[in-house]
């Protein structure tokens, strides 16, 4: 399990370390492609985004799906509160997904109810990480049909860019200075002249194991970019953020963790300030947040998700490792926050209400 942690899409502060780095990419997305093999749930367009050849890779583990199931669970019912919150905003809503690697959630949201409700979605990557992305998407007839028509899709930069009507894929290193880093947001046209990311509009940042990788400053350069960008503006709206990253690595468990990544050429430089579930929600509140709460993949899989579920993906594959299983998710969370701005007090929803349910709840 170890040897293949449920990292998403990483980011070293070494850049002689990036290429084992953006190997982990195709390490996440063969995971999701597992467990949606395994039907611990649906996703009909990760198999346009997996390395050629995943349907002759062997099945991981059922750890390893299953925590890939507990994350999914997570982050998918915060997007989907933050979409429904936005409707009763009366407002359409933006993502903006950095270090978005070979995540399918465009899609997902494209085909299904909140379709209408989106109107951007910008993914943010390693230009390496975009460029193969790009390929993929105009390949697939799929992909390329959820983003509107073909000659509204358009490629830049080299190819290491592509655009739509909604969809945005910008290649960016996002350890240099959001100044650097964010141009390509500010440089590029929305649709009927608007920016490209509309600081009038509830958005929501998703940080899925990209933070832990960079350097705390860096981190917090990027969080206070967007911070500062949405409070600039006359009719700033709702910031929401969902961080995803491994936590607590000072105990003999993380450590093993920290060396089997040392050993792949991968540091966690992000993971140093949080040393347990309370310090996580400082990830937000340092940047005068509203509201931020964290909670361990553990705590999501007792309470966050129905009887009923559990007990229909306990029935998918036999767990014999369950403490094994009990020991990994306890270092692994999902942190999430929102920023209410000064001028959007009369919003028609309480917006602190935004987070994960207790479903167990009688």
């Amino acid at each position: 399990m170890l040897q293949e942690p449920l990292a998403g899409r990483l980011h070293s502060v070494y850049p002689d370390g990036d290429a084992a780095i953006r190997q982990t990419d195709s390490d996440a997305a063969l995971a999701r492609y597992s467990a949606v093999q395994k039907r611990y749930f649906t996703d009909p367009f990760i198999k346009y985004l997996v390395p050629r050849g995943a349907q002759y890779q062997p099945p991981r583990p059922p750890l390893i799906n299953i925590g890939t199931y507990v994350r999914s669970e997570g982050v998918d019912k915060l997007v989907s509160e933050f979409f429904e919150l936005s409707k009763q905003d009366q407002k359409q809503c933006q993502i903006v997904n950095l270090g978005a690697g070979s995540d399918s959630r465009f899609w997902r949201i494209a085909a299904g109810p909140n379709g209408g409700q989106l109107a951007a979605y910008i993914e943010i990557d390693f230009p390496e990480i975009t460029t193969k992305k790009a390929m993929a998407i105009r390949k697939s007839r799929e992909l390329s049909a959820l983003l509107g028509k073909p000659e509204d899709i358009t490629l830049s930069n080299g190819g290491t860019a592509l655009h739509s009507p909604v969809y945005q894929l910008l290649p960016a290193d996002m350890r240099l200075p959001p100044s650097e880093a964010m141009n390509a947001l500010l440089a590029l046209p929305g649709v009927d002249g608007r920016p490209l990311l509309s600081p009038s509009l509830p958005t929501l940042l998703l940080f899925e194991c990209v933070l832990v990788y960079m350097s705390p400053e860096a981190s917090a350069a990027l969080m206070q970019w967007f911070v500062d960008y949405f409070a600039a503006a006359e009719e700033g709206s709702v910031l929401g953020g969902v961080v995803y990253e491994m936590f607590g690595l000072n105990d003999p468990f993380g450590k093993v963790m920290l060396n089997n990544l040392k050993a792949r050429n991968v540091a966690l430089p992000g993971a140093e300030p949080y040393v347990d579930i309370k310090s996580l929600a400082q990830r937000f509140l340092q940047h005068g947040f509203s509201t931020a709460r964290a909670l361990t993949l553990r705590d999501i899989r007792q309470f966050c998700i129905s009887p009923e579920e559990l007990d229909r993906i306990s029935q998918l594959e036999m767990l014999d490792e369950v403490e094994e299983l009990d020991l990994v998710l306890e270092h692994y969370a999902i942190t999430w926050g929102a920023k209410i701005f000064s001028n959007v007090e009369e919003t028609r929803v309480d917006w602190t209400k935004w987070g994960l349910k207790n479903e167990r709840r009688t």
